[in-house]
């Protein structure tokens, strides 16, 4: 093979999503299987950086499945119990953090303390806030309850608000009930331009206003030395994820990441995963968290 063959499948495999590289490989013989399997293993880098990622814990509005998006809904007392238990992971586990990364809700902002307190960290790790980390802006579904957004929208319409790359659900409305103590709250004064506040967001703008924030401070604190966990949202570490894994429109779909639970990235020089989402949780206990979350609308796609 030519140097100009070898670095467009260079190129091909680089641009290649995990699902396009897995229907590949599942029409492999097996003894071809094996032989990529040794490749691969032989080209991968060693891990050179880890990063904590966990998702609040229930909060009130998830409980009352509610869209939630800016509002600034507080834990649940299943959340606070969620909280702890991924603090108790994590100690565990022998992790330990000097730097912290949240958004500037409340919900986050707890998970991340009850975490550290559990952990015996609170007093030791710095934490910085920022919008950027916030849950995407749910417009004018804020605070419609979601099972009742499916019987007036249908299930297939709120399944793309809910999990697609480019849908943004309606814009938030002046009237509508929350838009005042979202759009007026003082802790966002200094924070972004009225430019920047969002009336609605598709995981895609998530994207554009969470990245620069990965690029710009948690990359350079991670290059620097520092051990991180980032506490944020369902859809702020969707984006997180997608970039990381290089997951394609279709697969981000599918991605639900539950509730409290801590998950671990291991990344080599270049940041690409070694070890991708590996929860600090039994396999039973995500897959139950997880199937929560997917069953917050009524359950399956239609």
């Amino acid at each position: 093979m030519g140097a100009g063959a070898s670095g467009g499948l260079a190129e091909a495999l680089a641009a290649a999503t995990q699902g396009d590289l897995q229907e590949v490989y599942n029409t492999l013989p097996e003894e071809q299987k094996a032989k990529l399997l040794a490749a691969v293993k032989a080209e991968t880098k060693p891990a050179k950086y880890k990063i904590v990622f966990v998702r609040h814990g229930e909060s009130e509005w998830n409980l009352k499945n509610l869209f939630c998006g800016w509002y600034d809904a507080n834990l649940s007392e299943k959340g606070v119990g969620e909280a702890k238990a991924g603090g108790k992971g994590i100690k565990n586990a022998g992790l330990k953090f000097d730097q912290a990364y949240t958004s500037m809700l409340t919900r986050a902002n707890k998970t991340l303390d009850f975490i550290l307190e559990e952990s015996g960290q609170k007093d030791s790790c710095s934490i910085q806030k920022t919008w950027r980390l916030n849950e995407r802006h749910y417009g004018d579904l804020t605070g419609a309850n979601k099972k009742e957004a499916v019987e007036k929208f249908g299930a297939e319409q709120v399944l793309v608000w809910r999990r697609s790359f480019d849908t943004p659900p309606p814009a938030m409305q002046e009237g509508n009930a929350f838009y005042k103590s979202i759009r007026e709250d003082a802790r966002y004064k200094d924070q972004l331009t009225d430019a920047e506040f969002p009336t609605c967001e598709s995981l895609e703008l998530t994207i554009k206003r969470t990245l620069p924030f990965w690029n710009d401070v948690i990359v350079p604190a991670m290059k620097s030395g520092k051990k991180i966990i980032v506490a944020a949202h369902g859809n702020s570490l969707r984006g997180l994820v997608c970039h990381l894994d290089k997951l394609s429109n279709a697969e981000i779909i599918d991605l639900n990441l539950p509730t409290g639970i801590p998950f671990v990235y291991e990344l080599d020089e270049d940041l690409k995963p070694v070890v991708s989402m590996k929860f600090l949780g039994d396999e039973a206990t995500v897959a139950a968290a997880i199937e929560a979350v997917k069953s917050q609308t009524g359950g399956a796609k239609k």
